[in-house]
């Protein structure tokens, strides 16, 4: 399993344009064949940075994913109203490989 996690630094006055833009990707990921494990949003302490966490079984099914959200409308469609919201100032994306219980 490969765990795709992105920090994101945020608009601070439009936090909640980012999480209706957050709101959208969590079903569109499950639809793709992966899983979703949330947006985390600014609370205490820094305001501005948010951070998303999101599996696939491996390396190649994300990039399968990859490509079948550049062609999704329901994804382009998303990518569309963060290019209106502008709430992303920027972001980083990494890959991780999760330990779940003590037995992995």
């Amino acid at each position: 399993m490969i765990t795709c996690t992105l920090r994101y630094v945020l608009d601070p006055y439009k936090i909640a344009e980012f999480e209706q833009y957050a709101r959208l990707w969590i079903p569109l990921v499950n639809r793709m064949g992966g899983t979703h494990h949330g947006y985390f949003l600014p609370s205490e302490g820094a305001n501005n940075i948010a951070l998303a966490l999101f599996s696939f079984p491996s390396l190649a099914a994300y990039e399968e994913y990859r490509i079948k959200m550049a062609a999704d409308a329901e994804c382009c469609a998303a990518y569309e109203l963060e290019k209106r919201n502008r709430s992303i100032i920027s972001y980083e994306r990494s890959f991780m490989r999760p330990v779940l219980s003590g037995q992995d």
